[in-house]
């Protein structure tokens, strides 16, 4: 039987639910585990995670956006033909998984190139958004959304208002903003500000690590007092408890392998309690007035 949402949701108050499509040995986590030219060589697993994504989605009549990494693109492209044929947003999450930050221009536009490339193939449709590996859109990198603007996408979701370890975005809008000199939208990643900083919400490690009350409670605030719309993420590795456990720094094996156990059921319980669509749905108002102003700069 399927349940709508609870009272714990605003009338009104839509959310963005989005995935960012990557297998287990794809992780920033990793990364100083497991080499790039050796990712062939893993089993892979995120076809079968997605699908229980796709399914638990198709549960509650859920469409998300999914940010497809290009990898995984090039060697499944039915999975990306599958989320279109249900009704999700298919995006960009980048060919190589690789930090914005660490990148050239020229780099980043032939990786994203790339990806957009063999997603649109796969999809026979135009790509939209983009992600960073590991929200690495920081200060000094500006020049990210100008070459994403080149390369005709219409909106970013790469910041996590957040201080981390692998970037810091705290002094960004925890709303949508304007990028690239006005030509394109932002659209961070759900916190919430709690005396004068930002603690992140409702996706990947925050959603394992801390009780689903927390997420309950944050995504309740977000959408009454403050009347947000919340953009929240999950990837499918963090559905599977059973994937293979690397080797890697404690730290890293922490971030990774801590609250497996519990993914499924606190994502299947936002998906109850709480209303949520693609992107380019939940912020369409703002996607169409920046289409607007695209043009009348052309013309001035």
């Amino acid at each position: 039987m399927i349940q709508s949402p609870t009272d714990l949701q605003p009338d009104g108050v839509v959310n963005s639910i989005t995935v960012d499509v990557e297998d287990y040995f794809h992780t920033e986590a990793m990364a100083g585990t497991v080499k790039r030219e050796d990712w062939d060589r893993f089993p892979c697993y995120v076809e079968r995670n997605t699908r229980l994504i796709f399914e638990l989605f198709s549960k509650y009549r859920v469409n998300g956006t999914f940010f497809f990494l290009g990898w995984v693109a090039h060697r499944f492209p039915s999975l990306l033909r599958e989320a279109v044929a249900l009704g999700h947003e298919v995006a960009c999450h980048s060919y190589w998984h690789r930090l914005v930050y660490r990148l050239t221009p020229a780099q980043f536009r032939d990786d994203t190139e790339r990806a957009k490339k063999v997603i649109e193939d796969a999809t026979g449709q135009p790509v939209l958004g983009y992600r960073a590996p590991s929200f690495s859109f920081t200060k000094g990198t500006e020049w990210a959304a100008d070459i994403l603007l080149d390369l005709d996408f219409a909106y970013d979701s790469s910041v996590c208002p957040v201080r981390h370890d692998i970037y810091n975005n705290a002094d960004a809008p925890r709303t949508p903003f304007r990028i690239a000199g006005g030509r394109m939208m932002e659209f961070p990643v759900a916190t919430m500000s709690i005396r004068g900083h930002n603690f992140p919400v409702g996706g990947g490690g925050n959603l394992r690590l801390l009780p689903y009350s927390f997420t309950r409670w944050a995504l309740t605030r977000l959408n009454g007092r403050e009347k947000m719309r919340s953009v929240l993420y999950i990837h499918p590795w963090e559905l599977d408890p059973k994937q293979p456990r690397l080797s890697a720094r404690p730290r890293s094996k922490l971030r990774q392998y801590t609250g497996l156990t519990t993914t499924a059921w606190k994502l299947e319980r936002m998906l109850r309690e709480f209303r949520f669509a693609p992107i380019a749905k939940v912020f369409e108002r703002e996607l169409s007035a920046t289409t607007i102003y695209q043009t009348e700069s052309a013309h001035d």
